[in-house]
């Protein structure tokens, strides 16, 4: 099974560390979050991974190769010379002839990779997006109006419950083979082409914990979530 990581963004919600630390290579715990990323691709039978990189992609390539997940996966690298989305840099890299799973490079997440590949292949799906419930506070009272401007109802402060993307999702070969080389193409953008095209995509709902390491405060708020579920995101002590 292959899988590829987006890991060539800036991380300008995470200045100043990002200016001298690639975003996944921050740490959480005691491990960068890509290495805990991809001891759980390992995990889940990944046994090839490809790296996107741009921004510092050096010194993830230096980590990587003195850590020992690189004598447990192959890994090779897709050097990114412009941003070209986190669809748009998968078009162009090679050997990816079987169904794929691709992810942002800093998702702190217990989601079962090998249970999503399995729905994938079992749907027949083009493209699947891993999904988590995202509650939303509105800190307003929210009314409901008639045509005629007649309050109906009132909701003080309602919480909301969105359906929303991971950054997390399992592509056929041939939606790669659909993604121009060397442009630039963002994966909203993707799936809704699908859409409009009439394509199989699906979802998968994830049953655990999903953290985008996006910001200091998510970053913060990873450290005490690890810390008390390290065996639910490093299963089997891998």
């Amino acid at each position: 099974m292959k899988a590829v990581i987006m890991a060539g963004g800036k991380g300008m919600r995470l200045r100043p560390y990002t200016t001298v630390l690639p975003k996944p290579l921050m740490p959480v715990g005691e491990l960068p979050i890509l290495e805990i990323v991809l001891r759980q691709l390992l995990h889940a039978g990944v046994d090839e991974a490809v790296i996107s990189i741009g921004y510092l992609g050096p010194l993830i390539q230096s980590y990587l190769a003195h850590s020992a997940i690189s004598k447990q996966m192959r890994i090779r690298y897709q050097t990114e010379e412009s941003p070209l989305g986190t669809a748009g840099a998968v078009g162009a890299i090679e050997g990816l002839d079987e169904p794929f799973i691709v992810m942002n490079g800093d998702i702190l997440t217990t989601l079962d990779f090998a249970a999503m590949m399995r729905a994938h292949r079992d749907s027949g799906a083009d493209l699947t997006v891993g999904v988590v419930q995202h509650k939303v506070q509105i800190e307003l009272g929210v009314l409901s109006l008639d045509p005629g401007g007649r309050i109906t109802a009132y909701d003080e402060k309602p919480t909301k419950t969105y359906a929303a993307s991971m950054g997390i999702y399992v592509y056929s070969p041939a939606v790669q083979r659909m993604i121009p080389k060397g442009h630039y193409l963002d994966a909203p953008t993707l799936v809704l082409q699908l859409i409009e095209q009439g394509r199989n995509v699906r979802a998968f709902a994830l049953e655990g914990i999903w953290l985008d390491l996006g910001n200091q405060g998510e970053l913060e708020r990873a450290q005490v979530v690890f810390e008390d579920n390290q065996s639910a995101f490093l299963p089997g002590g891998d």
